[in-house]
């Protein structure tokens, strides 16, 4: 068996078959008899609304059929998108072998929450056919469908499957890693089955594919691993006992080729485990990938940053140079009356230290003439947050401005998932860009990862940036304690709320003062309109701020616990 995980790009059907068929033949090369690829590698996933334009899924069909023709020497299977008998979209696998489509499953188990939509796009699937190939009976299945122990893994045993592929697309968050193995291996000792797991990698908008694909044995032994975050062939022997397991004589049953009667070639040798990554560097390099991905797959070639000095311009800079290279990639700075000379001084450092390019684009003179305009009609208003406010939209205005004047330019926002939670963040000013880097990390693990990206390597954030307490630079001597609450009490109560939907009863039951409770809660509701208005960027969290959770903006509801969405 073969197993690539690949790093295909959604509607690149051309791109996407040429990385199929490269795999395929480096699988071929090596011996291997099956070679799988991920859910949708050859129309990318997730294709979301593409899936009715009728012109996009006939080109992937044509190309399915292409592909067909093309991969010879190891059966394969390929996600694509397919079609059922009332012309509706599947979510498909087909198994190719001798130049043809020899059979095709459609994804039965549709996932439709959190960042799946797969009941909007697809229609379901009812048949569980069994490929023989030498000899053995194997089972296709596609992510969601492997995540039921009476799905269609368990199906595709009792008809006699010896061996299960699970093809996925199955996007990265924080403690999935774990999940997927706890799973995937309970699935082989339920079921007594090998049971093959194959993962997409690399980054798609917000979400990020992380590989890690996985190789059990029917007694539960983990015989490969893929590598993470990263393209891999994970190749793998699978030997059965002599005495097979009966095809039940109900089982719709596809046979591809028959058993060697002597082995092909030598047992691979085995594979070196991979060394598991810390769950802090395993949340940069998803960072990295994502905004590399972003970058790259829409035809980018430069980002802008809005360097303060602080540890969030800080930690997007240095992502930012890490993926895509520090030749492309511009700090500014845009000091103003409020700024320190500290602050200033450590932009400038760390710009040097990363070796991007940087300048320095006062804004005084620009803010008094808004000032000036603004007199009069301001007159007998509350100036003091406006004139905040202006600040950070001149920021946002010089950023444009200048992604603008250089083609393939974008800029990348610096905000963090606590200040997104509760709307301290200026709409067209700090939220303006186009890719926001550290949208889905909260402010304490902005912190973690800034200290570990600087003992991984050079060390390119300046020491004031984790010691000076942050600040906005708005008005004199701010901090961001004048608002909010401190954030090692401000995270943990956002994490409650917001990633795991508690109830403010819950929150009070584990300790959490009872007004800074209602306080943020009431912050993180009011704030929905800032964050529909946010730019996508990395999700790495359960449960993200925009596609994984879904509000009202208009929202009058009121809890019995308190809580209110106004």
């Amino acid at each position: 068996m073969a197993l690539a995980q690949v790093d295909p790009t959604v509607g690149d059907l051309e791109s996407n078959a040429a990385l199929i068929e490269r795999f395929h033949a480096r699988a071929v090369e090596a011996g291997a008899d099956v070679v799988a690829f991920p859910e949708l590698a050859l129309s990318g996933y997730p294709p979301e609304d593409l899936v009715y334009d009728r012109s996009f899924v006939d080109a992937n069909l044509a190309g399915i059929k292409a592909l067909a023709g093309s991969l010879r020497g190891a059966a394969s299977i390929v996600g694509f998108v397919g079609r059922n008998g009332q012309d509706a979209p599947t979510n498909a696998a087909a198994v190719l072998a001798g130049g043809r489509v020899r059979g095709i499953y459609d994804k039965i188990e549709l996932p439709n929450y959190g960042v799946f939509d797969e009941k909007r796009h697809f229609a379901p699937g009812a048949r569980t056919p069994l490929f023989v190939v030498r000899g053995v009976a194997i089972g296709v299945t596609i992510c969601e469908d492997a995540w039921r122990g009476d799905g269609p893994v368990h199906r595709c045993a009792r008809l006699g499957a010896e061996a299960v592929v699970n093809v996925n697309a199955s996007p990265y968050h924080r403690g999935k890693t774990f999940e997927r193995q706890v799973l995937m291996r309970q699935r082989a000792l339920d079921d007594r089955v090998a049971m093959l797991y194959v993962q997409t990698v690399g980054g798609q908008d917000e979400l990020v594919f992380d590989g890690d694909s996985l190789a059990y044995g029917p007694d539960g032994k983990l015989l490969a691993r893929g590598s993470q975050f990263e393209e891999d062939l994970v190749l793998v022997d699978l030997t059965f006992p002599a005495r097979r397991r009966a095809i039940a004589r109900t089982a719709e049953v596809v046979r591809i080729s028959q058993p060697l009667k002597r082995p092909s070639r030598p047992a691979l040798r085995a594979r070196q485990p991979r060394t598991a990554s810390s769950p802090t560097e395993e949340v940069y390099t998803a960072l990295l990938i994502g905004t590399r991905d972003y970058v790259r797959k829409n035809g980018f070639t430069r980002a802008f940053v809005g360097l303060s000095g602080g540890i969030d311009s800080s930690l997007t800079a240095v992502v930012a140079a890490d993926a895509i290279g520090a030749e492309h990639v511009t700090g500014i700075a845009m000091p103003s009356r409020y700024s320190s000379i500290a602050s200033l001084e450590d932009a400038k450092e760390l710009a040097t230290n990363l070796g991007i390019d940087f300048h320095v684009v006062p804004i005084d003179g620009v803010f008094d003439r808004f000032l000036e305009a603004f007199a009069e009609p301001m007159a007998g208003g509350a100036p003091a947050v406006a004139e905040e406010n202006t600040q950070a939209r001149i920021r946002g205005t010089i950023l444009m401005a200048l992604s603008n004047a250089f083609p393939r330019s974008l800029v990348l926002t610096t905000g963090n998932k606590s200040e997104l939670a509760v709307g301290y963040s200026t709409l067209y000013g700090d939220m303006a860009g186009g890719f926001a880097v550290i949208k889905d990390v909260p402010k304490t693990l902005v912190y973690e990862l800034a200290s570990w990206r600087n003992a991984y390597g050079i060390a390119a954030i300046p020491e004031r940036a984790f010691t000076k307490p942050p600040s906005a630079e708005l008005r004199p001597d701010q901090r961001d304690t004048d608002s909010l609450p401190p954030y090692d009490v401000l995270d943990p109560i956002l994490e409650l709320y917001v990633e795991r939907r508690a109830p403010v009863e819950e929150i009070l039951a584990a300790g959490h003062p009872a007004g800074v409770v209602r306080r943020v809660v009431a912050m993180v509701d009011s704030s929905e309109y800032k964050r529909r208005q946010a730019p996508p960027g990395v999700k790495i969290s359960p449960l993200a701020f925009g596609r994984d959770r879904r509000l009202p903006i208009t929202n009058h509801f009121r809890s019995p616990e308190g809580r209110t969405a106004r």
